[in-house]
């Protein structure tokens, strides 16, 4: 690293503190600190749900992917779709209700208990699952461009894991969710730039979009959009069933994401806002997948050395994916532009972090502790907000050594099934519920813990019996280990929806008062007609462009192989 990437790594960190010191001031009451005082724009609301979702281990992954297995993880990047549906279906009922958290929501179309489940589950998942995994692969971010400066490969893994969580922690405690989402939009330019400044440099370097193409149809399988029935990671029918199920849940349900267009200033901005967040959602394709294939191509033709992948001590794979992204920022890039990327890989970690350390605190202050301690003041909640937020971040941190564990057999594909293994409930919970007023909350509690006891053991098994796994018999259960993540979904989904139904059909339906106004069936006609007017021009034209651009992306890269 040349003494300028410093500079501009140091002027970047002094901006985030400023903006979290100045929106840290103005903080009263805990919907100022979770839900920025609800009155976000648009743009704000947009950016923000960009940053979250794009953390440091979706940049390095995608071009990890997108170097050993080509487009089949882009079915996940097309999900801006999911936005409008989240737009269109959803926001209205979420900021009609002013609820906080998602779980609340669920408590009044349901019951109490629903709500504790969902909270405790989502807690267990962000802590475990979600913080640990973006600051490891922050941390090979360190690791992979900074391997001597600390005097090991192993001390910079251990400096960026600490320094990032630390950092991120200090202005989410202090800043809040005002500080989240106003960090959000320079944060996003800086994304989009720095991705778009290396995947150009990459392509001149290579010769330009045609000589990636050329290069790729050398190994058309492995960089195809849709894989055969027989493929062991990515079988087309596979995709079909999960990648809507496990979309649906992160960008509908999941209060890391949602959390954002709850803090909206009215509906018809909350619905612009999730939109304009699809918008944004057109490109990772574009500029964090692409690259990893760009990467691969410049490796086969010599311009540049990828490392081979290294598990034990022995080579595995001619290329370690997860070090891809920070190779090509390491040898194309000049003094200056280096540290902008740098920057940039910063600024997605620590904003999808701050959403992460916020997202947990506000479902452990609004769900769990003011139903054990009611009647606090919104002093003492905010207090107890900040420590929340300061527990997830120690735990995080303490958890580090066991992903580092995890990520030797492949922490993107882990990332993949856990997500498989804990939407499946969720998402048939939030669906038939929000269009079937007879379901239940009897029906809603006995399909979130069937479905989360099922996707656990799954998880579990997996982990222990299968092909290449400590285990091998009984055979059975060497066969669930190794059952393809993306059909155990669909099945997990499947059993959900119907413990739901057959639960609430075997016992009395919700009176009407309690469903009113949450289901599409119980809107009275003054707030349907409200609803209707906020599908303003501008929405309409955004959802649009989305679905126009998805599709014209999948046409494209279905057959730019043949």
């Amino acid at each position: 690293m040349h003494w300028i990437d410093w500079i501009v790594i140091a002027l970047y960190f002094v901006l985030i503190a400023w903006i979290a010191w100045w929106y840290g001031r103005h903080q009263r009451d805990t919907t100022d600190y979770f839900l920025a005082g609800r009155n976000a724009g648009w743009v704000v609301i947009g950016a923000s749900i960009f940053t979250s979702n794009i953390g440091s281990e979706h940049i390095v992954g995608l071009a990890g992917q997108g170097a050993s297995t080509g487009m089949a993880m882009a079915h996940w990047e097309l999900h801006a779709w999911c936005l409008i549906v989240l737009a269109g279906l959803f926001v209205p009922f979420y900021y009609k209700s002013r609820v906080a958290t998602i779980p609340e929501f669920l408590e009044k179309r349901f019951s109490p208990r629903t709500r504790w489940i969902l909270s405790c589950v989502s807690l267990v998942a962000y802590v475990f699952t979600k913080v640990s995994v973006t600051v490891y692969a922050g941390a090979v971010v360190f690791q992979a461009l900074l391997p001597d400066t600390f005097g090991s490969p192993q001390n910079a893994f251990w400096v960026g894991a600490f320094s990032t969580v630390i950092i991120t922690g200090i202005y989410t405690v202090f800043g809040g969710m005002r500080a989240i989402m106003n960090t959000a939009t320079p944060q996003a330019v800086i994304i989009l730039f720095g991705s778009f400044v290396i995947t150009a440099i990459g392509l001149s370097k290579l010769g330009g979009w045609d000589e990636l193409v050329a290069t790729c149809k050398t190994n058309a399988d492995q960089f195809a959009l849709w894989r055969p029935l027989s493929d062991p990671d990515f079988p087309w029918l596979g995709v079909v069933i999960a990648s809507p199920i496990i979309g649906l849940w992160y960008w509908c349900t999941d209060q890391y994401i949602v959390q954002r267009v709850l803090s909206a200033k009215d509906l018809p901005t909350a619905r612009r806002g999730a939109l304009f967040g699809g918008v944004l959602k057109l490109w990772p394709v574009l500029i964090f997948l692409i690259p990893g294939m760009i990467g691969w191509a410049l490796h086969q033709k010599g311009i540049i050395q990828l490392p081979p992948k290294i598990v034990n001590g022995e080579v595995v794979a001619p290329i370690d994916g997860d070090q891809v992204f920070p190779s090509l920022v390491r040898l194309l890039l000049p003094p200056g532009i280096r540290g902008l990327i740098v920057a940039c890989l910063l600024a997605a970690l620590m904003s999808s972090l701050a959403s992460l350390f916020n997202s947990s605190a506000s479902l452990f202050t609004v769900d769990i502790y003011e139903k054990i301690r009611p009647g606090q003041s919104e002093q003492h909640l905010l207090m107890v907000g900040r420590i929340a937020t300061a527990t997830v971040v120690i735990l995080g941190i303490i958890w580090i050594p066991v992903m580092a564990k995890v990520s030797g057999g492949g922490l993107y594909q882990y990332l993949q099934s856990v997500q498989g293994y804990l939407a499946p409930p969720i998402t048939a919970v939030f669906f038939l519920g929000l269009f079937w007023k007879r379901l239940n909350s009897v029906g809603a509690t006995w399909a979130l813990a069937t479905g989360f006891v099922l996707g656990m053991l799954k998880l579990t098994i997996q982990v222990f019996f299968g092909k290449e796994k400590q285990f091998q018999e009984p055979a059975w259960l060497a066969a669930i280990g190794d059952f393809n993540f993306l059909y155990a979904t669909g099945v997990l989904f499947a059993i959900s929806a119907i413990v739901m139904v057959v639960a609430s059909l075997l016992t009395p339906p919700p009176p009407e008062e309690k469903v009113r106004g949450l289901t599409y069936g119980s809107i009275h006609q003054e707030a349907a007609e409200e609803i209707r007017k906020s599908w303003d021009a501008g929405n309409i034209f955004m959802a649009l462009f989305i679905l126009v651009c998805v599709l014209g992306m999948y046409l494209y890269f279905s057959f730019w192989l043949s």
